[in-house]
């Protein structure tokens, strides 16, 4: 059935039955992902999903439901369920149906030659990159983990205030850990790429990363414990900061789950620190040209040399606070209600290189991974102890490869001690959000070793 006309037909039924605005929110999508262990395929699947959530405004409360069948079948039982949870909802906050944003920028974020990309390709090359791994060195005892994987999602967003928006987007990532041995020693090394652009996924070059990450650590060693200058290598960066993302929300700053609550336009970090939300960038894989509530996406500085310029809002948060929508509202399927979350969110650049930022230290230590970020910090409070690897940095070079430490500080305190932001920007792996950041220079944290 045509999806323009069974969203008629369901706002048809809604109206009949009392339901003043309503919104439909359909997604569509399918993944497949491929794993390879000695020269094998050890893992395939391939899935698809379908879904529509409704939501709209019985008796002046919000209500939502949802299905996976999607025809008209389910019109009834959706209908009857916005009643029925419009009726038990208590909560005193208000929400309402956008009608839609004076002017949408085009973002395109789907590749239609991905889609070509034949099924034997991908299994070639995911099996390639496992080969690559072993040929670079000996002591290469064996690859832990090998996965290729790609996938495809289509939204539409239409309500009765006459908005109607469609969006789709395809996504393949790639990555790889590799176990060295040497002696009694074991280590281990993972690299990975992400994109929409098959082409650009060089299987040699991924797994070259990914041993020399494995081979550095042989025969690493804790250092002493004290307080050091501080380098966070820009993967370990970006996963600090996606741990602490929340922080920016205005619903857990209206809540008072963030401490940056009543500290809009002040100085929270330090002037290297600059952090933007981009749903244009090129690239980006959570580029979008409208947010899960219809409202068209904004490029912001959220932070600017240090100052806080903004929250993340919704049309929920921001009407609390008097303020526009930033565009910021997250609906990460059919099925869930509305949220926020950033889309490409990353700390802007500097011009030193990761080396050059090295070198300028007479001693320190490189954080190349932190590990026990659900588990290690408090996203309120800031606080944070993680255990961590890297290397000690003496001389202005790398001296030695470092385990079996902790690092511990606090977030805020952290943003107002970096002291160096490098040119070397990196993304994470993508979630709701996608979020990068190039290697800071920290002014010093605790590092606890022998």
């Amino acid at each position: 059935m045509d999806m323009k006309m069974l969203i008629d037909k369901i706002f048809a039924e809604g109206k009949k039955q009392g339901i003043n605005d309503m919104e439909v929110f359909y997604s569509a999508g399918s993944s497949l992902s491929l794993k390879v262990f000695q020269k094998e395929l050890d893992g395939y699947s391939l899935s698809e999903s379908e879904g529509l959530g409704l939501r709209g405004m019985y008796n002046s409360k919000m209500g939502y439901s949802y299905t996976e069948k999607v025809d008209e079948t389910s019109i009834d039982l959706l209908v009857k369920n916005i009643k029925e949870n419009a009726t038990v909802i208590d909560s005193d906050d208000e929400e309402y149906i956008f009608e839609g944003s004076k002017e949408y920028k085009k973002v395109d974020t789907f590749n239609p030659k991905l889609e070509e990309v034949e099924e034997a390709e991908k299994i070639k090359f995911v099996k390639q990159l496992e080969e690559e791994a072993f040929k670079i060195d000996n002591r290469i005892q064996s690859v832990e983990t090998c996965v290729y994987g790609d996938g495809y999602g289509e939204t539409i967003m239409s309500n009765t205030k006459g908005l109607y928006l469609h969006d789709k987007s395809n996504i393949a990532y790639t990555y790889v850990v590799v176990v060295a041995k040497e002696n009694e020693d074991i280590k281990t090394g993972m690299a990975y790429r992400t994109g929409n652009d098959f082409s650009k996924f060089n299987p040699k070059e991924i797994a070259e990363e990914a041993v020399k990450e494995a081979l550095s650590m042989l025969g690493a060693k804790s250092v002493k414990s004290g307080d050091y200058p501080v380098v966070i290598r820009n993967n370990a960066a970006a996963d600090l900061l996606e741990a602490f993302e929340g922080i920016f929300s205005a619903e857990n700053v209206q809540k008072n789950l963030s401490l940056l609550k009543g500290k809009l336009n002040e100085q929270i970090g330090s002037e290297k620190f600059t952090l933007v939300d981009d749903p244009f960038m090129e690239g980006g894989l959570a580029s979008r040209s409208f947010d899960g509530e219809g409202v068209a996406s904004k490029y912001k500085k959220v932070v600017d040399k240090g100052v806080l310029k903004t929250y993340f809002h919704n049309l929920k948060t921001a009407k609390k606070d008097g303020v526009e929508t930033t565009g910021n509202a997250s609906k990460s399927s059919y099925k869930s209600s509305v949220g926020i979350a950033p889309s490409n969110l990353y700390v802007e650049k500097g011009e030193k290189t990761l080396e050059e930022i090295i070198s300028s230290m007479d001693k320190g230590i490189l954080i190349t991974e932190l590990q026990g970020l659900h588990s290690g910090l408090n996203s309120v409070s800031g606080d944070f102890s993680l255990a961590a690897l890297g290397y000690e940095i003496k001389d202005g070079k790398i001296a030695k490869a470092v385990e079996q430490i902790t690092v511990a500080g606090n977030y805020f305190e952290l943003l107002k001690n970096i002291e160096e932001t490098g040119s070397d920007l990196k993304f994470g792996l993508p979630g709701e959000a996608y979020i990068g950041s190039p290697s800071l220079k920290i002014k010093k944290l605790a590092i606890a070793g022998e």
